[in-house]
């Protein structure tokens, strides 16, 4: 019997939603278990259904898909996310990864190259469609990868001489959490020690009040 991978679809324009959500519902191996119309009802439908798969849109009026998908990874982090978007700039394609997302699709691709897409990262495999791998590739390899806003907050709470302890109740999250935003902090900034941090946050202006605004 084929696995049937289950997914859930984000997006706030209802006939986007449909129009992708008809289209998905074509195949024997996939089933749309809902349609969320913004980032607080992703948020809510992911910890409720437990997709395998989300396909998030990046702009959207409440919650915008990035904190979604960051909030989302946080508490369910076997959930595979997968941009659907009409933004083919490099900013948009590393910031969508860097905040947990396995795979970038721009929303006027051919409909079976969704498909492509969800069974590529159903495979453990990361998926940029042509146009935002072509996009991506100039600028590949030659930055630092950027902290996500919730690594920022946590480098900015840790900075200030908190235990991963504080900081989770700070922040309302586990302390595992913590910890594991903390090993992704260090190994971005290619930092090892806590004093690193703190001295990063010194030099780049993370403890001059702007943290709280990231």
């Amino acid at each position: 019997m084929t696995a049937i991978t289950r997914v859930l679809v984000v997006d706030d324009h209802p006939m986007v939603a449909e129009g992708i959500q008809s289209i998905l519902e074509g195949y024997e191996d996939i089933e749309v278990v809902a349609a969320a119309s913004g980032g607080r009802d992703a948020i809510t439908r992911a910890e409720d259904l437990l997709p395998d798969v989300i396909l998030m849109d990046l702009n959207m009026p409440d919650v915008g898909g990035l904190s979604a998908t960051e909030i989302i990874l946080e508490r369910c982090p076997d959930i595979r996310v997968l941009i659907l978007s009409m933004h083919d700039s490099p900013e948009y394609i590393s910031a969508a990864l860097s905040h947990g997302a396995v795979g970038y699709v721009l929303k006027d691709v051919q409909p079976e190259e969704i498909k492509t897409a969800i069974d590529a990262v159903m495979r453990g495999e990361q998926y940029l469609c042509t146009g935002a791998a072509g996009s991506l590739a100039p600028s590949s390899g030659t930055s630092r990868e950027a902290l996500t806003g919730r690594e920022q907050t946590i480098l900015l709470e840790l900075a200030q001489g908190k235990s991963n302890k504080e900081v989770a109740i700070a922040l309302d999250i586990s302390v595992r959490t913590v910890e594991t935003h903390r090993k992704n902090i260090k190994r971005k900034l290619g930092i090892s020690s806590t004093a690193g941090l703190t001295r990063y946050a010194l030099e780049h202006g993370v403890l001059q009040g702007t943290g709280r605004g990231i």
